[in-house]
């Protein structure tokens, strides 16, 4: 974990409320595995807690690393007002990641995401097939007008979408395509972004299986381990004392060790 003001190199809009931002700096040099996030100071004074994002997408040849953040409050808003050439404060790379050590080349992994849980897994689904794995992606939006880097996932490997109103693909959350697919396919690990309910769906489709990986969103404070502003009980645990740090313990765990 390094600290840096990193340069701005583009930012846009990808839809409503979404918004991409590319950033530069010596920091991408520790950037290495997908699903971490990094933890950005407001370029405003009153607003004094950090914002965590997760990492989009890493680039070590030009040392950027990319973004995707939806406007949610004050601090959000300040950051898409950023131009290019910008400053920003930022603290990372945080987090534990996910494991593709054990895939091998030939294997295939389920790629789940829903919302603004998608950003990470376009990194991880392009290490997978630097790996030599088939990632298949089903991504779930609220609508059509929501959606985002449809044609970059699609570039990358099969991609099934859901939509909750229906306007594009698949009418309903994304655990309908799991249970369709599942019947022709089995996948060798699953990975799965989003809320809550996504996140349950997939560990109750993949409860047996032995390589589920999931990736908590949770409010933060400090972002290290600190404060335990973000904890999550463990699951099976009576006493109810048993907990983990979203910040520094995940965002990834493994499907039936905490309390979703």
């Amino acid at each position: 974990m390094k600290q840096e003001m990193m340069r701005i190199v583009s930012q846009r809009q990808l839809a409503p409320r979404i918004f991409e931002l590319t950033l530069t700096g010596e920091l991408v040099k520790e950037m290495v595995t997908a699903g971490q996030f990094i933890h950005i100071r407001v370029p405003r004074a009153d607003l004094l807690l950090r914002r965590p994002i997760s990492i989009n997408q890493i680039n070590s040849e030009k040392k950027t690393c990319t973004i995707i953040y939806r406007v949610e409050g004050d601090g959000t808003k300040e950051f898409s007002l950023c131009q290019p050439g910008d400053l920003l404060d930022v603290l990372g790379p945080l987090g534990n990641g996910f494991d593709i050590s054990e895939l091998k080349a030939g294997e295939t992994a389920f790629i789940v995401g829903g919302g603004i849980g998608i950003p990470p897994l376009y990194e991880l689904s392009k290490q997978l097939k630097q790996k030599g794995v088939t990632p298949i992606h089903f991504l779930g939006f609220a609508s059509k007008e929501v959606m985002y880097y449809t044609k970059e996932f699609e570039a990358l490997s099969e991609t099934r979408f859901a939509t909750d109103d229906g306007s594009f693909a698949q009418k309903g959350h994304v655990g309908h395509l799991l249970k369709e697919a599942v019947q022709t396919i089995t996948p060798d690990a699953v990975f799965a972004c989003g809320a809550n309910g996504l996140l349950k769906a997939v560990e109750a489709q993949f409860e047996e299986h032995p390589n589920v990986q999931l990736s908590l969103e949770s409010r933060m404070a400090c972002g290290i381990g600190a404060c335990y502003a973000c904890v999550c009980h463990v699951k099976g645990d009576e006493t109810g004392n048993k907990s983990r740090k979203v910040c520094d313990e995940g965002p990834i765990f493994k499907a039936g060790e905490v309390i979703i």
